[in-house]
């Protein structure tokens, strides 16, 4: 890995803390909009699965620096998996049909499977509850994936790989 590959995974981390950290429109307990999810788009299209590094750390900070929760496993292992999958198709095709599907399946399972999980687990919150929570959780992130696959786009015919 070149350092400028390095420099930009730290900058698109650090940019995925401040864009999640920048607006909060609540909607559902601790649920809200999160647009550092534009930033782990966009290090999908560029790092492939070492965006997981970007959504997991970014999440982790963000979580810990300005979150009045404090940091979050579930959170944190949900972004985890979504960077990893969606890097994971995104490095293998720039067809945007599968990488919209992949955003979708990949943000249901860690918002919808582990995330869910880990919460009802650790917290011993009821499954209906926290499902229901977390539902809204996967439409606001795709939506914002989605979104920012939009965005990525644009950007990345101007960084040279």
């Amino acid at each position: 890995m070149t350092t400028k590959k390095m420099a930009t995974i730290a900058l698109l981390t650090a940019l995925y803390c401040l864009l999640s950290a920048m607006m909060k429109i609540p909607f559902i307990g601790a649920i809200s909009l999160d647009l550092g999810y534009i930033a782990l788009t966009l290090g999908c299209v560029l790092f492939g699965p070492w965006a997981a590094f970007i959504g997991a750390v970014g999440c982790g900070l963000e979580s810990i620096l300005f979150s009045p929760y404090g940091f979050s496993i579930s959170w944190f292992v949900a972004n985890l998996i979504i960077g990893a999958g969606c890097g994971y198709v995104f490095a293998r095709t720039e067809n945007n049909w599968y990488r919209i599907a992949s955003i979708i399946i990949f943000v249901a399972i860690g918002m919808l499977g582990a995330k869910t999980g880990i919460e009802c687990f650790l917290y011993h919150i009821p499954f209906a509850v926290k499902i229901v929570k977390n539902l809204v959780a996967f439409g606001i992130d795709s939506i914002t994936m989605i979104i920012g696959l939009g965005i990525a786009n644009k950007i990345v015919p101007y960084y040279e790989k």
